[in-house]
C-alpha cells in the first residue's frame, strides 16, 4: 500500500464533522445554559453600585467580601449541615429499600409481581406538586412538621419508583446460573443477595444513588411546605430566605447562591460517567 492510498484509508476511517449548524445549535444552547450561572457568579465577586452601573460587566476590582461574608456565617455552615444530613438519608433509604424491591420483583415469581411493578411505574406519572397537599396533612397528623425525617421520609417515597425502574434491570440481567451455582455452594438468597446481587448492580445502585442525592438536595417544594423553622432551613429554602432577607444587598444575595449551587454542580460533574453508564445498562437489561 502506498503512502497516499494509506492516508486515504486513514482519512475514510474519521468521523465526518456533520452539518456545522448542528454545532452551531450546541455552542448557542450551552452558552444559553451556562449564562445564568457564571453571571450568578460572577455577581458575586461585584459590589451593588458596580452591578447598578454595569449589570452585565466583570468585577472590577474583584471583591471577595461577599463570599467571605457568607463562609464566615453561621446560617450558610447549618443550612449545608441540614441538607446534607436530608440528602444522605434519604439516598441511603432510596438505595436500600429500592434495591431490596427490586430484588424481590426481579428475582422472584409470584402472582402479584407484574402487578408490583405497574404500581411503582404508576408512580412516575404522580409528581410531587399534585400530592404535596395531602401529603402536608399526613405529614403534619404524625407530627414531623418542622424536623427533618418530615422532609426525608416523602422524598424517599417519591424517588421510589425511579429507582426500583433502573434497578430491575440490572437485577434481571444476572444469569440464573449464578444463582444455581450459589445454591449448590450452600448460599442462602439473602446471601446471594448480599454477596453477588449487590456488587454485580454496582453501577445501577451508584446512578440511583446519585440521582436521588441531587434530587434531594435541589428539592424545594417539599421543604417549602413542610419546615417553617429557620433552624431546619436546607440551602434552598435559605436562599430564598437569604434573598428575602438582605433584597437590598443584591452582590451578597448572589454570593449566597452561587455558593448554595457549587455542591451539587460539583457533585454530579464528577459522577456524570456514572450515571450515563448506569442508566445505559438499564436500558440494555
Amino acid at each position: 500500500m502506498t503512502v497516499l492510498e494509506r492516508a486515504e484509508a486513514r482519512a475514510s476511517r474519521r468521523l465526518p464533522w456533520g452539518n456545522p449548524l448542528v454545532y452551531l445549535v450546541a455552542v448557542v444552547v450551552i452558552v444559553a445554559m451556562l449564562a445564568p450561572v457564571a453571571y450568578i457568579v460572577l455577581g458575586g465577586f461585584r459590589t451593588n453600585s458596580q452591578i447598578t452601573v454595569d449589570p452585565s460587566g466583570f468585577p472590577d476590582p474583584w471583591n471577595v467580601g461577599n463570599y467571605l461574608g457568607v463562609l464566615g456565617g453561621p446560617v450558610f455552615w447549618r443550612e449545608v449541615l441540614n441538607s446534607v444530613i436530608v440528602a444522605v438519608a434519604t439516598t441511603f433509604g432510596v438505595v436500600a429499600l429500592g434495591l431490596m424491591a427490586s430484588y424481590v420483583i426481579a428475582r422472584y415469581t409470584f402472582r402479584a409481581r407484574g402487578a408490583m411493578y405497574a404500581l411503582f411505574a404508576a408512580g412516575l406519572m404522580f409528581p410531587l406538586t399534585v400530592a404535596i397537599t395531602p401529603l402536608y396533612f399526613v405529614v403534619k397528623t404524625i407530627g414531623l412538621m418542622n424536623t427533618l425525617p418530615g422532609v426525608i421520609l416523602p422524598q424517599i417515597a417519591f424517588q421510589l419508583p425511579v429507582t426500583v425502574i433502573i434497578l430491575v434491570p440490572f437485577l434481571r440481567a444476572i444469569p440464573d446460573e449464578i444463582q444455581e451455582a450459589a445454591e449448590i455452594d450452600g448460599c442462602s438468597r439473602l446471601g446471594f443477595f448480599w454477596r453477588m446481587v449487590i456488587p454485580l448492580s454496582r453501577p445501577g445502585v451508584i446512578t440511583v444513588g446519585i440521582l436521588a442525592f441531587v434530587f434531594s438536595w435541589n428539592a424545594y417544594l417539599l421543604p417549602l411546605f413542610i419546615l417553617n423553622n429557620q433552624d431546619a432551613f436546607t440551602l434552598p429554602l435559605g436562599v430564598q430566605a437569604f434573598s428575602s432577607q438582605y433584597s437590598q444587598d443584591t452582590a451578597k444575595v448572589l454570593a449566597f447562591t452561587s455558593l448554595s449551587m457549587i455542591p451539587a454542580l460539583v457533585f454530579f460533574s464528577l459522577f456524570e460517567r456514572r450515571i450515563v453508564g448506569g442508566l445505559t445498562g438499564a436500558v440494555k437489561g
